[in-house]
């Protein structure tokens, strides 16, 4: 099934991974605690876990579980809903509920991931955006090794600045990911400046990584995704944001409508699988985190470059790989496919998906659809063909599908 050469690589890894495994399982448990204790809080029962319908005035299994998020992430109202599409939805909800024409906003980080660009709107016309809708857009430069560039940020800032957007993960690039406490440097930095800045965090696939959230240390609002790491796996679709009552409030007005807000919307999807996914998340998260660090110790070995090292700290699941060529993308996650539990008979293809500027190929045989927490593999069609893997509900499933890729592209070089 596997080569000799590959499994030597995955042993090897192995060997040195072990010492890294240590800190995601003891991550794993705190946040756990942490997760639990809230829960404990809150006092969840089995009658929240009941679904609703029509507007849904009174809701309890939804007021609770945004109760026990506002908790979790040490806030003071929650945003909980399946009604968001996706994390892009989510996020640009917060963007089009909190700024109005005449405001700017500005990225800290440099560009923001493929889709958040299209909701922006200043990079390509996209209707609908932020641009169209009369809202400024500033974009402050990284420095050369990839990290925050402080002297243009405070060049971006002025009187019309309103909020700062701060993506938390890699995105489709090399550069490091953001810890909670380069977050907290950042927010404290922008205060400094402009006191009632908000800074709202892009929390995508960060959650859970530290013992501690971006909302704990500074920033004034958050969102992300419910089928990447707070939803364990179990949630069906959705999103979160988090953060000051007023600031959530206008958002919640954009997800529904002006005077109704987190007063309406029914839970059609069994709000049980919301509660136990995030009581399941720390240490799914941490099955992810150490699938990551196996992958950076398995392809190193095998002569690629990747982001982050195998001991660098992380800030998020994902683990990028620099294949160097299109068919070893190509190659990689057919791999990925082919190893999925679900179904791994296709074969994924490069296309042109809503939202990005270049062909991307997406392996995912998943449980949910797209389920970034679950075991994935994408990128963009561009050099330096770079791979960014994520997820894994069980190391093991990690470890035997990064085995596969590899053997789909040993394979692909014999056939040459």
């Amino acid at each position: 099934m596997f080569s000799a050469n590959i499994i030597k690589a995955k042993n090897e890894a192995l060997q040195e991974c072990k010492q890294y495994f240590i800190h995601p399982d003891e991550i794993a448990e705190k946040n756990t605690l942490k997760v639990l204790s809230a829960m404990r809080k809150v006092k969840v029962s089995d009658a929240h876990f009941n679904t609703s319908s029509g507007y849904a005035y009174d809701d309890i299994g939804r007021g609770k579980l945004e109760e026990l998020y506002a908790e979790v992430f040490k806030t003071e109202a929650a945003l909980v809903r399946t009604h968001f599409v996706s994390g892009t939805h989510t996020l640009a909800t917060v963007l089009f509920g909190i700024l109005r024409p005449g405001d700017e906003l500005v990225s800290v980080m440099g560009a923001p991931y493929d889709t958040m660009r299209t909701v922006i709107g200043y990079e390509k016309d996209t209707p609908g955006s932020l641009k169209e809708f009369g809202i400024g857009y500033r974009e402050a430069g990284l420095t050369a090794d990839g990290h925050v560039d402080y002297e243009a940020v405070r060049k971006c800032i002025n009187v019309k600045t309103k909020m700062v957007l701060i993506q938390r993960s890699r995105g489709y690039s090399m550069r490091p990911t953001l810890t909670v406490a380069e977050i907290s440097d950042i927010c404290s930095f922008v205060k400094k400046i402009k006191p009632d800045c908000i800074c709202f965090v892009d929390n995508c696939y960060g959650e859970f990584i530290e013992e501690q959230e971006p909302t704990e240390i500074g920033a004034d609002i958050m969102g992300g995704s419910l089928i990447k790491n707070p939803g364990g796996g179990l949630a069906p679709t959705g999103g979160y944001i988090v953060g000051k009552r007023k600031l959530v409030e206008l958002a919640s007005y954009r997800l529904t409508a002006p005077g109704m807000g987190a007063e309406l919307g029914a839970s059609l999807a069994n709000n049980r699988l919301l509660f136990q996914g995030l009581f399941l998340a720390p240490h799914v998260v941490a099955q992810a985190v150490k699938s990551a660090v196996f992958a950076a110790a398995f392809f190193r070995r095998l002569g690629y470059n990747v982001h982050p090292g195998v001991g660098d700290k992380r800030g998020d699941i994902i683990q990028a790989i620099e294949l160097k060529t299109r068919e070893k993308l190509i190659a990689f996650c057919g791999g990925i496919q082919k190893y999925s539990p679900v179904d791994s008979f296709a074969s994924p293809e490069p296309w042109d998906m809503p939202g990005y500027t270049d062909q991307v190929i997406m392996a995912a045989g998943t449980f949910v659809q797209g389920a970034s927490i679950e075991l994935s593999a994408d990128g963009p069609m561009r050099a330096p063909y770079a791979v960014y893997m994520q997820g894994a509900l069980t190391f093991e499933h990690g470890l035997i599908a990064a085995m596969g890729a590899a053997q789909e592209i040993e394979d692909l070089k014999e056939d040459k």
